[in-house]
């Protein structure tokens, strides 16, 4: 799973432009783009290059030539990564959260915009494996000096890439809640969402509840699947000790439970929906049927 589900929520009253084409973005500040070698952070510094805007991306494990190595769970990267930094896009990982939050204040940062998570809103978000990192990563940042805006998706559309192995390996995909909803989001969208805020100073040092266009259940997400993989995708039901049994070792036992209760709490349940999303990027979320049109090869024997 590369992200938490989201939770329910009430948009947010706003009233911003599109920032894609914004004039602020060739004058910006070098920013840091940590998680270097995942999707989100890739398109954004895609955006941030295409738009003249210098920028440094950073990884625990470099792979590219001009990749600083920096590690959220060990300061000692921290000092180089931040080196002439002003903004940040930062990755919730809280392990050492405080000495990034102090490192990044001595190097001269002036705004961190971090992928957190929309799961933080549940009332039980600091006892939740799904949330508590992300939760402590806001918390810390929000008593901090830094300038900070919060990005809070729902559920990542590349969610759907874990059940790959199965259509691989030709077996049913085991579902223990098939009508569970979600609000798949397109990694491109959120990559958007985070350069307008990062290159308009206007939106800056909000909250952002980021959703994708529709609330689909599992079943309905694979049956979409099926449509741009040329075949129908089958899926089993499976009780929750199964379906535990089988992702011991891959999903850590606290994170499969609270997973599985999460499931269980929109089995049946469309969750809410926000334009938080469209108002940053000036364009409707892209669709799960995108989504699957693009990643059809992951799902192919």
């Amino acid at each position: 799973m590369s992200h938490t589900p989201n939770t329910p929520r009430t948009p947010n009253a706003l009233n911003m432009p599109n920032a894609l084409n914004t004039p602020n973005a060739v004058s910006a500040p070098e920013v840091l783009v940590t998680g270097g070698r995942g999707s989100i952070a890739r398109g954004l510094s895609s955006l941030l290059t295409a738009h003249g805007v210098p920028h440094r991306l950073a990884s625990r494990e470099p792979d590219s030539p001009g990749t600083v190595r920096c590690d959220l769970t060990d300061p000692a990267t921290f000092p180089e990564a931040l080196a002439g930094v002003r903004s940040v896009f930062l990755y919730a990982e809280a392990a050492a959260v405080d000495a990034f939050v102090k490192e990044a204040v001595s190097a001269g940062v002036e705004h961190v915009v971090l992928l957190s998570s929309s799961s933080v809103l549940a009332p039980d978000a600091a006892d939740s494996p799904l949330a508590a990192s992300h939760l402590a990563v806001e918390r810390a940042l929000l008593a901090s000096p830094l300038r900070t805006t919060l990005l809070r998706p729902g559920s990542f559309a590349s969610n759907a890439l874990g059940w790959a192995w199965s259509l691989k390996s030709g077996r049913p995909v085991h579902l223990p809640y098939p009508g569970a909803y979600s609000d798949p989001v397109h990694e491109t969208d959120l990559a958007e969402a985070a350069f307008a805020v990062l290159t308009d100073p206007s939106l800056a040092g909000r909250a952002y509840t980021l959703t994708g266009p529709r609330t689909l259940t599992f079943a309905a997400q694979l049956a979409l699947l099926g449509e741009a993989v040329g075949r129908p995708i089958p899926f089993e039901p499976v009780s929750r000790e199964q379906w535990k049994s089988e992702a011991d070792g891959f999903i850590p036992g606290p994170y499969a439970e609270a997973l599985l209760d999460y499931w269980a709490s929109t089995d049946g349940l469309p969750v809410g929906l926000t334009d938080d999303l469209e108002r940053l990027v000036g364009h409707a979320p892209r669709t799960f049927e995108t989504w699957s049109a693009e990643h059809a090869d992951a799902f192919r024997a």
